[in-house]
């Protein structure tokens, strides 16, 4: 006996319930976002200026920036690599959109499109050479990071450049209500361009192919080495855009900006759940890793916790974070597959024997039908 589609659908229904409900997958799911509350809580209790606007919005302000260069490294880490250079594409973007301003004359317009075409050849460079010439992108980008700072001190011989153009400074700093940095929604903008790149467009989907399975991707006729290579320039352009935000911050442009950015935005990715291995990864989480990151920094200010400690917080943040990554891949993910698989076998038997039950009791009503009196 067949289940009406009603029926079909009820059990689908009951099934995507019971494996939201599960604790492993909430805990997998929403595991981060629970983190992060009850850091909110306990940091509220501890220090009465944590839970102020004015608090929150400096967050936020400074979150920004990690956000926009943590995207695009998420786009490398999809496709299976990573990008050591983003740090450095910062501080080459940040120091060319002032320095030629100032020593060239040029037009902000003008000195904004070049730190952006600057940031995007350095990514075009990085992925062009790792894929071309099998190199790994650890070892390629590593070099271009000392390329792209060497180049900004060497330009700007160890000093800051100082002002900044005004246009900048007026379009970066505006504040909404006069409290609400407008550099907040441009980051959250960027972040929504690339959810919706990611999840409805056919290089999406191509990204995720080459990052899950580059060989499969290529036999199913996607360019893996076409892919790649635009991943990297996404990181390199949102890279050089997360100059010109920290110039605005600063008022400055400055060589050693995003010195160890390149490691806070890998910690975030990853603790927002993008894998390390490719394939894996949503905008969301990668934004709640730059929160929890942001807060954790915020909390140590507040704290007055001595200098660099959040260094440490950072490496130990990231080992963790990969600790998680492979557990969760290796064990976590394979037990609920198996649950899953079992559930479901346990359904499928439920459903014959609830089919079979009318053809057992109607089969002694017909042999008694068939007695003659």
């Amino acid at each position: 006996m067949s289940m009406s589609s009603a029926e079909l659908r009820s059990e689908s229904r009951s099934g995507r319930i019971r494996r939201l409900a599960n604790p492993a997958s909430l805990l997998n799911r929403f595991g981060l976002l629970l983190v992060i509350l009850i850091g909110i809580v306990v940091m509220s209790q501890i220090s009465p200026v944590f839970f102020t606007w004015v608090n929150f919005t400096n967050v936020l302000y400074v979150s920004s920036l990690t956000a926009v260069v943590a995207i695009g490294q998420m786009f490398v880490l999809l496709v299976g690599g990573i990008d050591l250079s983003v740090g450095a594409i910062v501080a080459i973007s940040s120091v060319f959109v002032v320095g030629f301003w100032q020593d060239l004359g040029l037009p902000t317009w003008l000195t904004v499109l070049i730190s952006l075409a600057t940031g995007t050849a350095f990514g075009f460079i990085n992925g062009f050479v790792s894929t071309k010439f099998r190199i790994s992108s650890l070892i390629v980008t590593l070099g271009t990071m000392s390329i792209a700072r060497g180049i900004a001190y060497i330009y700007t011989g160890g000093s800051n450049f100082a002002p900044i153009p005004g246009d900048l400074a007026a379009v970066g700093g505006f504040r909404i209500g006069g409290t609400f940095p407008v550099v907040i929604i441009f980051a959250l903008v960027i972040a929504a361009v690339a959810h919706i790149v990611l999840t409805n467009t056919r290089i999406g989907r191509s990204i995720y192919a080459v990052g899950g399975n580059p060989v499969a991707a290529r036999f199913s006729g996607i360019r893996s080495d076409r892919v790649q290579i635009l991943a990297f320039m996404v990181s390199g352009f949102l890279a050089a855009i997360g100059g010109l935000m920290i110039t605005v911050r600063l008022g400055a442009g400055s060589a050693s900006s995003g010195t160890g950015l390149e490691l806070t935005v890998i910690a975030a990715v990853v603790i927002g759940g993008t894998s390390l291995f490719g394939g894996e990864g949503k905008v969301a989480g990668t934004l709640l890793g730059v929160l929890l990151l942001g807060l954790v920094q915020n909390s140590i200010n507040l704290l007055a916790v001595p200098a660099n400690v959040d260094l440490v917080v950072s490496g130990v943040v990231i080992i963790l974070a990969a600790g998680v990554d492979v557990y969760r891949r290796l064990k976590l993910e394979p037990a609920l597959a198996r649950r899953a698989l079992e559930r479901q076998k346990r359904e499928e038997a439920r459903r014959d024997a609830a089919a079979r039950t009318p053809l057992a009791e109607a089969e002694p009503a017909e042999s008694k039908v068939d007695q003659p009196n």
